[in-house]
């Protein structure tokens, strides 16, 4: 475990240097999203159009919103962009104006902004933005619990940024609570995904996070997040 100093609050650790510097996904489009998630955000969301009649995206840790733009252009292109919804959640406040048009954006950060009541989700992303959140499984639980019956749900999350009490792995604890919840982990690629709600009991209780972990798989200064067993 580091240094009991280096542990702190999540209230702490967005204004620290790593996260507040964090340029992760700043600028990303739909392209890129495509690429990393293994997913068409715009096929995705004409296709639940078409299911339902309307959709709507979640897209948390979103940055300038390029993506949420792309989108809305697109949809427009397709007659639909008065039937989706679009919004966007990202700790800084460096928008594009032209995301402002687009979409719904929130400055807050993903594990307590307001989720407004009965909100239900077609789609839910989070490219990269984990490695920068303190209790990442709380922003996960607080995401899948707002899915649509059939909607989906794709993140990226490191294991290994999952720590014990002591700076032992999770890897194990973290994989089981998975299973027992129907959620898929891509173990390569560092990703979660799911299809419809979850009620998630991870059994782990947050003690915080350690903003000085460095560098993880994607080469970028990134955050641990540290737990222990629920009643400890």
């Amino acid at each position: 475990m580091p240094a009991k100093d280096r542990l702190v609050d999540d209230r702490t650790l967005e204004a620290s240097a790593v996260v507040a510097n964090c340029d992760m996904n700043r600028l990303r489009g739909l392209d890129g999203y495509r690429r990393e998630l293994g997913l068409d955000v715009v096929a995705t969301l004409v296709e639940a159009v078409r299911r339902h009649g309307t959709a709507h995206w979640l897209d948390l840790c979103c940055g300038s919103g390029n993506a949420l733009t792309e989108a809305r252009r697109a949809l427009t292109r397709y007659g639909l962009a008065d039937r989706v919804t679009l919004t966007g959640v990202d700790l800084v406040d460096h928008f594009d104006p032209a995301a402002r048009a687009a979409a719904d954006l929130h400055t807050a950060s993903v594990t307590t902004w307001p989720t407004p009541p009965g909100a239900r989700y077609d789609l839910i992303t989070c490219v990269h933005g984990l490695h920068y959140v303190g209790d990442k499984l709380l922003a996960v639980t607080r995401a899948v619990a707002t899915l649509a019956p059939d909607g989906r749900f794709v993140a990226h999350l490191a294991a290994t940024a999952l720590r014990s009490a002591t700076g032992g792995p999770l890897t194990r604890r973290f994989h089981r609570a998975l299973r027992d919840h129907d959620v898929q982990y891509h173990p390569r690629a560092r990703r979660l995904s799911c299809t419809g709600p979850r009620d998630i009991d991870w059994r782990l209780t947050y003690l915080g996070a350690d903003a000085d972990a460095g560098p993880n798989h994607t080469g970028q200064p990134a955050v641990d997040s540290y737990y222990r067993p629920a009643g400890d």
